[in-house]
């Protein structure tokens, strides 16, 4: 099967004043298939919704391509672009800052409707309105209200109605239950799995919290400094995670079983996330990394597959010995260049 979202090497920096470059996406490449579900986790800062909006030319790559089927999407412009953005939505992390309070909720997804001329009539697009209300669980009765007079939940049910307007293939979802109530979080993402069962949508689903990325996520993509450090299904990232950062993102994540988490070994990491101003040499991760070598410092490790499937960039990491915690002779687990 062919991939429906192709991103390749993609960079995005910015500039920071006195010749200094903030580089938020460096180097990540990354496939989404239809029907699929990539979920992106990391920490705050580490270039998610970047690489999010930049998949979507929300915001402009500084290099690399993103491919949408067989068109480069990077060297569209004017029309072309446009055209190829009702293919490619997105559902944005606070629902009340993306819905223009001006407009009523029938106004609000109707205009993906009236932008690209999906329906010929008033009463079509009218039509069209009610039925994507009705798939996203509002009542019709709320057309003429404005978006200040639901809940949050609610609110972003409405995003999801105009995402689904353009009859789109891909969706990022970018935190799109992050700023709801836990009670209605579970009922968010399983709309969209529903969603996505129904119209074989593809999503790449952004957020911090790894149990939604659990839940919802056939692969899981792991994001530090703006690189991709570990790549493999769901299941395999959970049950066997390779890098040590992703390990520590895992242990993180409390358990409801009370005996069970109070057996737990947390791992924490010591340091802070380095400025993306002034990454560090080498891997981005050693200079948290307990066990991290010399050599670390010197070379930019690859994302290369160290397991069928299970894709991680470390270069103490191998097919033979995939658990880090194997420490090479002469290394010492902790050293640091």
């Amino acid at each position: 099967m062919e991939p429906l979202v192709r991103i390749a090497d993609l960079k995005v920096h910015f500039g920071a004043g006195r010749h200094r470059v903030v580089k938020a996406v460096d180097g990540v490449s990354l496939d989404i298939f239809p029907g699929e579900t990539v979920g992106l986790v990391g920490e705050s800062g580490c270039g998610k919704t970047t690489l999010g909006r930049a998949a979507l030319r929300l915001v402009e790559p500084t290099a690399g391509t993103v491919w949408f089927r067989d068109v480069n999407v990077c060297k569209l412009g004017g029309s072309d672009l446009r055209k190829i953005r009702r293919h490619m939505q997105m559902i944005f992390q606070d629902p009340y800052a993306a819905l223009d309070p001006r407009m009523t909720v029938g106004q609000i997804i109707s205009e993906p409707i009236e932008t690209f001329r999906l329906t010929a009539t008033w009463q079509e697009t009218r039509d069209r309105v009610r039925e994507l209300m009705r798939t996203v669980g509002l009542s019709q009765r709320f057309i003429n209200r404005y978006p200040h007079e639901f809940s949050g939940g609610q609110q972003q049910r409405i995003g999801i109605a105009r995402a689904l307007a353009a009859s789109p293939d891909f969706i990022v979802a970018d935190e799109p239950i992050s700023a709801l109530d836990v009670s209605i979080q579970a009922q968010i993402l399983n709309l969209l799995e529903k969603l996505q069962r129904e119209r074989h949508l593809a999503y790449l689903f952004i957020s911090h919290d790894l149990r939604a990325i659990r839940h919802t996520s056939h692969r899981v993509a792991v994001m530090y400094l703006g690189r991709v450090v570990e790549l493999a299904e769901a299941r395999q990232v959970y049950q066997r995670p390779l890098m040590p950062y992703t390990k520590a993102l895992i242990s993180a994540v409390p358990v409801p079983d009370p005996v069970v988490e109070a057996r737990r070994q947390r791992i924490v990491l010591e340091g802070d996330v380095p400025s993306p101003i002034n990454p560090p040499s080498g891997c981005p991760f050693h200079t948290r990394c307990p066990y991290a070598v010399p050599r670390c410092s010197e070379v930019t490790p690859a994302l290369v597959e160290i397991l069928p499937r299970h894709y991680a960039a470390c270069i103490r990491i191998s097919a033979e010995e995939p658990d880090i915690e194997r420490v090479a002779p002469g290394d010492t687990p902790g050293s640091r260049s």
